[in-house]
């Protein structure tokens, strides 16, 4: 059987229920997974309107209804919506629909009623003005699944990038780096391939400076906070080298010397995944009780609603979450 996976529609006003659809009408998305929405049905209707993409759509309430017949689209009403929403626009009622979609794919996938869960986009803004205490999906599925050692793992083509931080500022990196924290980002990188049962797992851990500070010439976190923690690191079993010069190991991992990089923050390794590949980026969230993968872009509200977004994220966000199930062994004839 194909597994079957969950698919909320990230913000109703951005352009993730309009690459949702038009993922599932490729071929290879169809032959690869079952997929089941969670979000409006008011949403699911505007985006087909938009896209000309028109399937019926069968309703599932608990469950044991799971599957459909012919051309239907399963989906799991969450019902926050009275009526269609302004595209392109912040908007708290999107924020709280989004959330309530991700919340019930959750407890879906937590009750092992889904086999993973692929995300659109969601808006940070539209989540804050909605009241979500939450900022974004990893922070929810974190909290909502007692995961505090989630981690994201980005791929492109052979490229893999962890991040040791992500949402805080440039200037705060340096500051919050500790041979403890580097340890832990390295051991939780090193189960997160573990997860996805590859079967090498050669990590580098980016440098901070450039050159690698070059022998202490351009700072010295790379002597007194990263070149230590790899030694740790490797003391423990990990296969871990490093600290790497950025402007290379990013490339060196693509052509397969590494298996994955340790990014120190959140730009290191965004710029480096989707220069090489924008739109067949995947971000994973590794660490859970089941996978998630999504896109690696936004809302994209410049042109939600015009019919100009690209699905390629999208596709490759469900394909992957399938061949993790494939890899997995579950649900798979």
């Amino acid at each position: 059987m194909k597994p079957l996976i969950g698919i909320t529609l990230g913000d109703p006003a951005g352009i993730g229920p309009e690459i949702v659809l038009k993922a599932l009408a490729e071929r290879r998305v169809q032959e690869t997974l079952v997929p089941l929405l969670f979000g409006d049905r008011v949403v699911i209707e505007e985006a087909m309107a938009q896209t000309g993409l028109v399937r019926p759509l069968r309703r599932l309430h608990k469950p044991a209804e799971n599957g459909a017949a012919g051309d239907e689209l399963p989906y799991f009403d969450t019902g926050s919506l009275e009526g269609p929403v302004e595209m392109g626009r912040v908007d708290g009622s999107c924020g709280r629909a989004a959330f309530a979609a991700i919340r019930t794919a959750i407890e879906w996938a937590r009750a092992g009623w889904i086999d993973a869960l692929a995300t659109a986009p969601i808006n940070k803004a539209s989540l804050q003005q909605g009241g979500v205490p939450f900022i974004d999906h990893s922070a929810m599925l974190a909290a909502l699944t007692e995961s505090p050692k989630a981690m994201t793992l980005f791929v492109v083509g052979r490229l893999r990038i962890f991040f040791l931080t992500k949402h805080i500022p440039l200037g705060r990196v340096s500051a919050v780096l500790t041979i403890p924290g580097v340890v832990e980002g390295l051991v939780e990188s090193d189960r997160g391939l573990q997860q996805l049962r590859l079967p090498r797992r050669r990590i580098a851990l980016a440098a901070l400076n450039p050159h690698a500070s070059d022998g202490g010439l351009f700072g010295d976190e790379e002597m007194r906070i990263l070149a230590p923690a790899v030694e740790e690191a490797c003391s423990l079993g990990l296969e871990v080298c490093g600290p790497v010069p950025a402007d290379s190991v990013f490339h060196q991992c693509s052509q397969g010397e590494y298996d994955a990089v340790l990014s120190l923050y959140h730009d290191q390794g965004h710029i480096a995944a989707k220069t090489l590949d924008f739109h067949r980026t995947v971000s994973f969230t590794l660490g859970l009780p089941f996978l998630r993968t999504t896109p690696d872009h936004g809302t994209a509200f410049a042109i939600a609603g015009t019919n100009q977004a690209n699905p390629l994220s999208m596709i490759e966000a469900l394909l992957a979450a399938a061949e993790y199930c494939r890899r997995r062994g579950q649900n798979i004839s």
